[in-house]
C-alpha cells in the first residue's frame, strides 16, 4: 500500500487556494457557541445538503455535540471584523455574542444581525474527519438580503491569529 502523504506535502498541494469564510453559530439550549469556518461545502443538490467542519479542537464543536441545528451565515467582503472576532477567539475565554447584535432563530440558534445572508440547518450526522468533524447538514430556513455579492475568503484575513490551534 503506498503511505499517505504528510501534512506538509499535502500543505504543498492546497498551497494557494482559496476558500469562501463563514461564521457557524449553535446552542444547545444552555452554552452558545461560533466560530470562523473555512471547511464547508454543498454536498448534495436534490435533497440539498451542506457540511460543516468543526475543528475537535473548538469551543462552538462542543456545544453542536448537544445541538440540534446550526447556523451558517456567509460573511462579505467588508465582514473582517466578525473574522478577528469569530476567528481571532475562543468561546472557551470570551462572550463572543456580548460583542455583537443577535436574535435567535429556530430552536434558539443564534442569529447574526449583521451577518443578513444566512442558513440554518437541521443536524442530520455528525461525521468524524480527522481533526475537524463534519455536520451534514439539512437546511430547514434561509434569509438573503439583496445586495452583498463579494464574499470574504481565507486570504482575506491573512492577520488573524486563530483563537486556538486547530
Amino acid at each position: 500500500m503506498t503511505r499517505p502523504l504528510s501534512t506538509e506535502e499535502f500543505d504543498a498541494f492546497i498551497d494557494g487556494l482559496d476558500y469562501p469564510l463563514f461564521v457557524v453559530t449553535t446552542t444547545d439550549g444552555e452554552k452558545r457557541g461560533g466560530c470562523l469556518v473555512g471547511f464547508a461545502t454543498q454536498t448534495s443538490i436534490d435533497p440539498p445538503r451542506l457540511l460543516i467542519c468543526l475543528s475537535e479542537a473548538n469551543h462552538t464543536r462542543r456545544v453542536a455535540a448537544g445541538a440540534t441545528v446550526l447556523a451558517v451565515h456567509v460573511m462579505g467582503s467588508d465582514d473582517h471584523a466578525a473574522a478577528e472576532l469569530f476567528g481571532g477567539t475562543t468561546g472557551d475565554e470570551v462572550d463572543k455574542f456580548a460583542r455583537v447584535r443577535w436574535h435567535p432563530g429556530p430552536d434558539g440558534v443564534p442569529l447574526l444581525d449583521d451577518l443578513p445572508r444566512r442558513m440554518v440547518g437541521g443536524i442530520l450526522k455528525p461525521l468524524p474527519l480527522g481533526d475537524h468533524v463534519g455536520f451534514l447538514l439539512e437546511p430547514i430556513a434561509e434569509e438573503v438580503e439583496e445586495g452583498e455579492t463579494d464574499i470574504l475568503t481565507l486570504h482575506d484575513i491573512d492577520d488573524v491569529e486563530p483563537g486556538h490551534p486547530a
